[in-house]
């Protein structure tokens, strides 16, 4: 495997763990609207800034989600390149036309 097929594999596997989820996939949800500063999503969410601040780190690691730091605040927006290249991975399955069965096992 080379070095790009690893590091993409690494994105995808990130990608999908950061969507596995419930809260990750709220702040997404949220941020399909419009970009939030984390005073927002914390509010609308409920949850306190520090649990709110390990669940961005992920999804921003996975590359899903960006910040910008505007004086005292960091807004987050969705990275959507990011979601294009979790949508291709999936649309690779789609295109199998037939999955040959197995062959059949022979016990020596």
């Amino acid at each position: 495997m080379d070095s790009l097929s690893t590091l993409t594999n690494a994105t995808i596997v990130a990608g999908f763990h950061a969507l596995s989820e419930p809260l990750r996939l709220q702040v997404l949800e949220l941020l399909r609207e419009q970009e939030l500063c984390v005073c927002d999503l914390c509010e609308t969410l409920g949850v306190t800034q520090s649990k709110l601040s390990f669940h961005l780190k992920t999804l921003k690691e996975a590359g899903l989600v960006r910040s910008r730091q505007e004086g005292r605040w960091i807004y987050y927006s969705l990275n959507l390149v990011q979601f294009v290249v979790l949508e291709q991975y999936l649309s690779d399955y789609r295109r199998l036309v037939q999955i040959l069965p197995a062959r059949s096992c022979q016990n020596s």
